[in-house]
């Protein structure tokens, strides 16, 4: 019997703002990656409602509150490892050495996937005040069978 695949919702950059369409578009989730720039507390909490959240702290996460978020964490879901950190440029370890089938990051929000050595680079975009021209965005990975399937997501608002 085959294990149901695992659905991870992941946003990046909300800056204070949970946008509904970007709620909307995370339902169905199994656990949520919050890849920094949370920006408020109530956005984690209002995540939580939705899938367990896994989040780190961003560059603008400076209160008091969200020095309790990991600069980089760790998540297993369907037998493939991810690694979460807020700002690739900041990445200090190769993810394919180190056994991470997927890297998840924001910082720059913009929307990008690539594969790089065996490795899925993973940036959902900013789901919350939209810069300058860039698309307000969302991503989903769908992990199966040791596969991972990878979709950005742009927001209608």
């Amino acid at each position: 019997m085959t294990a149901k695949p695992v659905t991870l919702g992941v946003i990046s950059d909300t800056h204070g703002l949970l946008r509904p369409e970007a709620v909307e578009a995370l339902r169905g989730s199994d656990r949520i990656l919050h890849a920094g720039d949370v920006g408020a507390l109530e956005i984690l909490e209002a995540l939580a409602k939705i899938a367990p959240v896994t989040a780190v702290r961003g560059n603008v996460d400076t209160a008091s509150w969200p020095r309790a978020l990991p600069e980089t964490e760790v998540v297993e879901a369907g037998g493939v490892s991810i690694y979460i950190l807020h700002d690739r440029g900041r990445l200090d370890l190769k993810p394919e050495a180190a056994g991470f089938r997927v890297l998840v990051y924001g910082h720059s929000h913009q929307p990008k996937m690539e594969e790089k050595n065996g490795v899925l680079y993973f940036n959902p975009g900013s789901a919350g005040p939209r810069r300058f021209h860039l698309p307000v965005s969302v991503g989903r990975l769908t992990i199966g069978a040791g596969k991972v399937e990878a979709e950005l997501v742009e927001l209608k608002i």
